[in-house]
């Protein structure tokens, strides 16, 4: 595995959007320092739903790019999910909780399925692309930093999948709003799972 592409955004305000937005992400040439907070130059707007320790770099599989232009039915520059990385031959899909991404210095541990939202929609231009986008079941893959470093595209990438029970991108953006059974309670819990995601099933739990 490498990395294809390294994507930074800046504020812009959408069509039919007064909010604005660092959704619009687009490939850069050279290094970029990744820390706890992610990419140095990445803008994140919106802190309330977006970024934070546990969501500093969101990460797109090439396979999963790959599925998704074949079913808009157009290619898809690299940034156009808004992913900070996409890494070449990964599918979303197979991606766990607590997988690790490693490129140079960089460490990165997944954390928890990107959930689509009505900005994702907007730059999409579809009103009805978070239903559809659930529907598919491929989602993007947000990570927290456990070792900071600097990245750029072509770097090889070593991927370490989670040694324990396995909470999955698809299973995760399925069951987000629902209360789960104690045995899956349990399982996304033994897993470095999001701390806001943490914080609510601890509180179920109770």
């Amino acid at each position: 595995m490498k990395i294809l592409a390294v994507c930074l955004g800046v504020p812009e305000t959408l069509p039919g959007r007064k909010a604005k937005t660092g959704i619009n992400k687009h490939a850069v040439n050279g290094a970029v320092m990744i820390d706890e907070q992610g990419l140095l130059g990445d803008a994140i707007c919106n802190r309330k739903h977006h970024g934070g320790q546990d969501q500093a770099v969101y990460v797109e599989g090439s396979l999963t790019l790959d599925w998704w232009a074949k079913e808009l039915g157009q290619a898809l520059e690299p940034g156009a999910f808004g992913e900070n990385l996409i890494v070449e031959g990964l599918d979303n899909c197979a991606v766990s909780v607590g997988d690790r991404f490693m490129a140079g210095d960089l460490v990165l541990e997944v954390t928890c399925a990107r959930i689509p939202c009505a900005t994702f929609a907007a730059k999409m231009g579809d009103p009805k692309f978070v239903k559809r986008y659930v529907q598919a079941g491929r989602p993007g893959i947000y990570c927290r930093v456990l070792s900071s470093g600097a990245v750029s595209a072509g770097m090889p990438v070593e991927y370490v999948p989670y040694s324990g029970d396995p909470v999955t991108m698809p299973e995760m953006m399925a069951t987000f709003g629902k209360r789960l059974s104690s045995a899956d309670r349990t399982r996304y819990l033994a897993a470095p799972i999001h701390d806001k995601l943490r914080a609510t099933l601890e509180s179920e739990a109770l």
